[in-house]
């Protein structure tokens, strides 16, 4: 039998859920900002300050803080294996934002080539640190990266991009021809890991940046390289929206056996 009560009650159930069901991924993004807002105090630009240079800060990418707060995480590239200090050059971390950032002096503490990670040890009062997430990302999940995707031409100013995983991938680049095959590059075709591909945009100033869950700021990669289309003043001018990073299991294991 039709019974008006209950045709009213199932409609007002049925626009109920519809409420609930758009007030979720509304709640989901509404987190974003705030997750931000608890990153970036975390987040530092590395590089060298040369009193008598011009200019005198150089920043070569970015990293984050991790462990006690008075560790850096970043991509072993980003990090000098000399220092010219015959020149009073000093490898430091910026930290802050603005034009006129807390200049902190650093030193490498561990270091894994094969993969792309360094720890910084860094002066002064320790940072916030970021956690290092155990879960594994899977391709189509949606992760943010905060960084220094151009340097700080304008002063440290991070900068949030975001991406989906698009797939993990062995990180090993084939050679395109015969001269290209070192032994280093034969060893990496040989056992390659696996590394996450993000559709997202990244430049260089952006090595060493954290991935991060966008629900509670867990860290689940580092960003360490973009593909270059042509020349690597084509990452700029034409960046390819194709950006590789290391899973952060990797970082966990260099963090415990540091020595």
């Amino acid at each position: 039998m039709f019974s008006p009560v209950r045709t009213y009650s199932a409609l007002l159930t049925g626009f109920f859920m519809r409420l609930v069901m758009l007030a979720v991924p509304f709640s989901a993004h509404a987190a974003l900002p705030e997750v931000i807002s608890q990153i970036k105090p975390s987040i530092v630009g590395v590089g060298t300050y040369q009193k008598l240079a011009t200019p005198r800060a150089s920043l070569s990418g970015t990293g984050f803080a991790i462990g006690d707060g008075s560790l850096i995480a970043t991509n072993s590239h980003v990090v000098p294996t000399t220092i010219a200090t015959n020149k009073n050059t000093t490898f430091v971390v910026f930290v802050g934002t603005g034009k006129a950032p807390d200049i902190r002096t650093a030193h490498v503490v561990a270091r894994d080539a094969e993969h792309d990670l360094a720890i910084l040890k860094i002066s002064g009062q320790p940072l916030p640190a970021l956690r290092l997430s155990s879960h594994q990302a899977r391709e189509g999940e949606i992760y943010s990266f905060t960084g220094f995707p151009i340097g700080a031409i304008l002063g440290l100013y991070p900068v949030t991009h975001r991406g989906m995983i698009s797939s993990i991938t062995p990180i090993a680049i084939p050679a395109r021809t015969a001269k290209e095959l070192s032994v280093s590059r034969l060893k990496h075709l040989k056992n390659p890991f696996f590394v996450y591909q993000l559709d997202a945009t990244a430049y260089p100033g952006n090595s060493g940046s954290p991935v991060y869950s966008q629900n509670n700021g867990e860290v689940i990669a580092i960003i360490n390289k973009v593909l270059v289309k042509n020349t690597k003043e084509n990452a700029l001018a034409q960046p390819s929206a194709i950006t590789y990073a290391v899973p952060v299991s990797h970082l966990s294991r260099l963090l415990k056996a540091r020595p």
